[in-house]
């Protein structure tokens, strides 16, 4: 992995944590000893070990040894619409196997959510997202038709599809979020490899351009052991998350 040795230190920690060779619960190896393995100075040992408390990955300080809290990795809102990019960011490597893209009439959940006619012709995509090859999330996305007539050109498991999209010229500077909780059915269950009625993250997403036209709509549903999410925000800045009634997507 590239970038300052700090964020490169995060990410082996995080990969520790990540497979179990630090379980919850377990010291975190000594700033010294962090030192001596990496050949750097205090400095950016201490800026990993900093990011890795922002994250809730470890507690301690004030002259106790850093523990281990969490082995769920934190997805913050900035990087939301892309999985992979969070992931390398994180650390790890993305996966993802497309299990269907085609050309549908629009559902009328869809329709109400891409502000289009029930019945129109939109692009569905089912992927299966992996982190480092586990089972993470089902992503369920419906685009209109012109920004998804692009995907049938694209092997949607060779990487980022907003990132593909965003380079052949598809507006998505605009996006809105609904979190809440939902149980597995026997696909969700299958796919992620949990059992039927276990809980879920469910994270629904409408993508829009910039003058305000829905492009995209996405159900995601995260295995809450792997994922959590997180929200900052300040007196000074505008809210990351709005309010809704439940059910609805504002």
């Amino acid at each position: 992995m590239d970038g300052p040795l700090h964020e490169r230190v995060a990410a082996d920690l995080r990969r520790r944590i990540r497979s179990g060779d630090l379980p919850v619960g377990a010291a975190v190896p000594s700033e010294s000893q962090l030192c001596e393995q990496w050949g750097a100075s205090r400095g950016p040992i201490r800026q990993a070990l900093a990011t890795l408390r922002s994250e809730g990955l470890i507690g301690g300080g004030r002259g106790k040894p850093p523990v281990v809290r969490t082995r769920t990795m934190p997805q913050p809102f900035e990087t939301f619409l892309s999985f992979s990019r969070w992931a390398e960011q994180m650390g790890h490597q993305p996966g993802q196997r497309t299990l269907e893209i085609s050309r549908r009439p629009a559902s009328a959940e869809a329709a109400d959510a891409l502000a289009v006619d029930e019945g129109e012709p939109v692009v569905q995509l089912l992927r299966l997202r992996l982190l480092d090859g586990v089972p993470t999330m089902i992503e369920r996305t419906t685009f209109v038709w012109d920004a998804g007539r692009w995907l049938f050109d694209f092997d949607c498991d060779s990487g980022s599809v907003l990132a593909y999209l965003t380079g052949r010229g598809v507006d998505l500077s605009r996006a809105r979020h609904m979190i809440d909780a939902i149980v597995a059915d026997e696909t969700d269950a299958e796919l992620l490899t949990v059992s039927p009625g276990a809980a879920l993250l469910r994270e629904r997403r409408r993508t829009s351009s910039a003058d305000g036209r829905p492009v995209e709509y996405s159900d995601d549903r995260y295995r809450p052991d792997l994922v959590s999410f997180t929200i900052d925000n300040s007196q000074q800045a505008r809210p990351a998350l709005l309010r809704s009634p439940l059910g609805e997507l504002p």
